[in-house]
């Protein structure tokens, strides 16, 4: 799966080398925490309005897809998060790029899921 997040806010600089790394990271947890709590009002803050998920089998998906899901509770988390210490984030310039494993459990429409999957999402 590939998300292509765009902060509608931008990260303001920071004077500590690995800040930058660091905000984006604590946005990143931020925004699985939104999804794991169908939280469409924290997901619409981060997400800019022509966020794309591109899934692996080349589905796509917009912001307000999301957002509809998330509050009719499409998704019903009983795990959303991220492996432990799987987590990356490589900033270049505006630009960051955040990789983890992510581990899901619960149900998707009332039928069950379970899987781990790697994800990369780009904020700009």
């Amino acid at each position: 799966m590939t998300c292509f997040l765009f902060l509608a806010a931008g990260i303001a600089a920071l004077a500590a080398p690995n800040a930058d790394r660091d905000a984006v990271a604590r946005i990143d947890r931020v925004y699985q925490e939104a999804v794991k709590r169908n939280d469409a009002h924290t997901m619409k803050q981060i997400l800019h309005p022509k966020f794309l998920l591109v899934m692996g089998d080349g589905r796509r998906f917009g912001r307000e897809e999301l957002l509809d899901d998330a509050r009719r509770g499409r998704f019903a988390y009983e795990l959303q998060d991220e492996e432990p210490d799987s987590q990356t984030v490589l900033v270049w310039g505006d630009t960051a790029i955040v990789t983890a494993k992510l581990l899901l459990k619960g149900t998707n429409d009332g039928t069950p899921l379970d899987r781990a999957l790697w994800f990369s999402d780009t904020y700009v």
